[in-house]
């Protein structure tokens, strides 16, 4: 459990910069140039994500149960995860009119899929895991309402045609069907059903 705990701590600290210190990482990105602050972004985010997967595939099989999710409630799993991926697809896809609509997709994206999680899994290990994506997910948005009155955050999102919005659709679509077909069980070792 406790790799698994340490590699949630690396991959959201990363990426809770933003969120605790906002003045700081922009300062870092004019000091060190944008390319490397991503570089180094990139690297820590990586490690943790590694990190994060090794230390579920370790505490998964011997976590305590803590509750059995009813077997009705994978089918809401599996409908949620298509909209995690479809508002994956519109964070990926240039704007259309989603995207400007949304705010912030890839949050929506993680808020969702981080619930749909806890509905289908009622172990510590995926409880721990995905409750921390969950409370980052609501933390991080609300530090970026925070700091768009302050004047910190980025600009709105100026919609673009709907063609992007199917583009973004069909991104997701095509993401949550290769998950279920394949990925899901080669990256993380479980196929969900």
């Amino acid at each position: 459990m406790l790799v698994l705990i340490l590699g949630i701590i690396v991959f959201l600290g990363i990426h809770s910069v933003r969120i605790v210190a906002p003045e700081w990482r922009l300062a870092k990105m004019q000091e060190w140039g944008e390319g490397k602050w991503k570089g180094l972004y990139s690297v820590v985010s990586l490690l943790g994500f590694v990190i994060l997967v090794w230390g579920y595939g370790l505490a998964r099989p011997d976590a305590p149960v803590l509750y059995e999710p009813p077997l009705w409630m994978k089918h809401i799993t599996g409908l949620l995860m298509l909209f995690a991926f479809i508002f994956l697809g519109v964070f990926i896809a240039k704007p259309g009119k989603m995207k400007p609509a949304l705010k912030h997709p890839m949050l929506i994206a993680i808020k969702t899929w981080a619930l749909a999680h806890l509905l289908a899994n009622g172990d510590l290990a995926s409880l721990i895991l995905f409750l921390s994506f969950l409370a980052w997910a609501v933390a991080d948005r609300i530090a970026i309402k925070r700091q768009e009155r302050a004047g910190l955050a980025s600009t709105p999102i100026v919609p673009g045609p709907i063609a992007n919005d199917i583009i973004a659709i069909a991104i997701g679509v095509v993401f949550y069907a290769l998950f279920v077909w394949k990925l899901h069980m080669l990256l993380i070792g479980v196929q969900p059903t």
